[in-house]
């Protein structure tokens, strides 16, 4: 096997550990993190995250702590690229916003509610 070989395994490993280590929530809450891509002489890496992450609010947040923290732990990564694949193209995640009733309009122009109260 050779170091170059070796060296890219352990780098994936890194980020496979770091992403495991500094955020377990992910999977406690039903989501999911998995390296999609890793460029080892760009040192850019993208992570999908799935499951539970897909229609989380908090999801761009989580990417931005992933994207902030695992350049600054692991000197070969320069940039992270990482997305909840619900579209969007913003490479934040473009996961759905909630809201709330008074919020948003109906397809008919009237104000939405919110579920009716059962008594």
């Amino acid at each position: 096997m050779s170091t170059e070989t070796q060296g890219g395994d352990d780098l994936e490993d890194r980020v496979a550990n770091f992403l495991r280590r500094n955020f377990p929530q992910i999977q406690m809450h039903g989501g999911s993190a998995a390296i999609q891509d890793l460029d080892r002489e760009t040192g850019e890496v993208s992570i999908a995250l799935g499951g539970a992450c897909s229609g989380c609010g908090i999801s761009p947040m989580t990417i931005q702590a992933i994207k902030s923290r695992m350049v600054k732990e692991i000197p070969e990564i320069e940039q992270v690229n990482a997305q909840t694949g619900m579209g969007g193209g913003d490479d934040m995640g473009g996961g759905m916003s909630p809201s709330f009733p008074g919020e948003t309009v109906d397809d008919d122009g009237e104000t939405d509610e919110g579920p009716e109260a059962p008594f």
